[in-house]
Parts: C-alpha cells; structure tokens; sequence
C-alpha cells in the first residue's frame, strides 16, 4: 500500500493520540479493556463527533482499518513499553502537534466538501484536532486541556483561517495551502509549549 506524505503525517497524530489516551489510562489504573478505549477514543473522538455533526455515516473510523491498526499498536507499545514512552516528551508532543494540525484541516475540508459557511468549517476543524483529548480528560476525570490557558485549540483556529485565506483568496494550491497551515498549526504548539505560553485568564 501506497501512502501519501499527508497521510503518514497523519497517521503519525493519531498514533500519538492513542498514546496520550493510553498512557492517561496506565496513569489511572484502568484495566486493558479501559487503556484501549481511552486509547480509541482520544485518536477518534474529535472525527466522530465532527462527522456525527454533518451527518456523515459511517463516521470515518469505522471504514479505516489502518487508523484503527496503528491506535492499537500505540495502546500496546504504551502498555508494554510505559517508563520509556513516558520519557518521549519531546517527540510525544511533536507528533501531537502535527495530530492537531492534520485533523483541524481534515475537519476544514469535509466542512468545504459539504458547503458549510467558513466559520463553521474552522469549528469543524477545531473540533476534530482537540475533542479527543477533551473526552480523554473529562473521562479521566482531569480539567480538559482544551479549556486551560495553554495555546492548543488557539493554534488550531489560527491555522485554519489561514488555510482558508490562502486557499480561497489568494489562490494558492490547495496542498500548499495545506501545508503552509499546518506547519503554522505544529510551530504554534511547539513554540507555546517550550516558551509556557498561555492565553489571558477570564476573572469575574
């Protein structure tokens, strides 16, 4: 089988996905069955919640055998392999950007192929690149990244509307546009995370 640099790229997210799922279930304690339905649901969540939303049925996972192939091979290197997968920081969070990236503009172009307006093609993508991880957190019982000050689903939009500004109005082509947003999407995690950048707190 043939695969496109896109999309080994994204099957590199959601492998760290499913790592970040499955560590976070080793971290509680769960049994197996528990750590591969974290595993699942982290790689997963966002694209079935987005695609449960369009009305897209049979949502995109259930007719990829090779996403699901590599999320339960991360549940397994995670399980077997947990002190070393532990001390991958780096390079864990350096796939989870490119994750994040990857999916926030798969969401973007099914929102397009179906002639949503833009704004709503910007959530669709913001919703499949973090949505995992929120169900990992909410089902771990931890605050949800997604809604602490670190720069996660900020960088998510800002690298969408830039896929959208130069997709659609400057006419770039469409893979370049691509991936000029998400390497926009990748520096913008990385940077914040290496810097503690965070966004301003709400106060009453």
């Amino acid at each position: 089988m043939h695969l496109t640099f896109i999309q080994v790229l994204e099957l590199l997210g959601t492998f760290a996905f499913a790592v970040s799922g499955a560590t976070a279930a080793i971290n509680k304690s769960y049994d197996v069955i528990g750590l591969l339905a974290l595993a699942f649901i982290t790689a997963i969540g966002g694209g079935t919640v987005r695609d449960l939303l369009i009305g897209a049925t049979p949502v995109a996972w259930m007719t990829d055998e090779l996403s699901n192939t590599a999320i339960i091979v991360a549940a397994i290197i995670a399980a077997l392999f947990f002190s070393y997968v532990k001390k991958l920081t780096r390079l864990l969070s350096t796939f989870d950007a490119i994750g994040l990236g990857m999916f926030t503009i798969t969401g973007i172009n099914k929102g397009i192929a179906i002639g949503l307006p833009m704004p709503v093609c910007v959530a669709l993508g913001v919703i499949t690149g973090t949505f995992g991880g929120l169900l990992r957190d909410v089902i771990c019982g931890e605050q949800p990244i997604l809604f602490t000050r670190e720069v996660y689903a900020a960088a998510s939009i800002a690298g969408g509307i830039l896929y959208l500004v130069t997709g659609f109005y400057t006419g770039i082509h469409g893979d370049i546009a691509q991936g000029i947003a998400v390497t926009v999407i990748v520096v913008i995690r990385l940077v914040s995370l290496r810097h503690n950048w965070q966004l301003p707190r709400m106060r009453a």
